[in-house]
């Protein structure tokens, strides 16, 4: 089996998400993201219980666009969301023992398009 580049991977899964991503008329779309105040530890407990729900390397490896910036709390922002979005936008799939927050304003930034 050929190996496609990550960049060209993360790109494909990128494209993929935001083509299969749509919203009813009358629902508001809606984000999960980490709390500006959560500390280091909760921020990596957040990616561990995420990725063990939900697939994570597809988007937080090095060269795929929402890798960067290279912190903890965007990466657990981002794996936060993925978990969120793909376990219904329930109020409670967001609460991540009360570091985060469900926010309408779209957290998408550079290359990087959330769900």
């Amino acid at each position: 089996m050929a190996k496609l580049p990550a960049l060209s991977f993360c790109l494909l899964v990128v494209s993929f998400i935001t083509v299969a991503t749509f919203t009813l008329a009358h629902e508001e779309k809606t984000w999960c993201v980490a709390k500006p105040s959560t500390d280091e530890i909760a921020l990596q407990n957040n990616i561990e219980y995420a990725c063990t729900n939900v697939e994570c390397s597809t988007f937080l490896q090095p060269g795929c666009p929402c890798f960067t910036p290279d912190n903890r709390f965007n990466h657990a922002s981002v794996a936060m969301n993925v978990y969120y979005q793909r376990q219904g936008r329930n109020q409670w799939n967001c609460d991540f023992n009360n570091s985060a927050i469900v926010t309408v304003t779209d957290p998408s930034y550079g290359g990087c398009v959330y769900e």
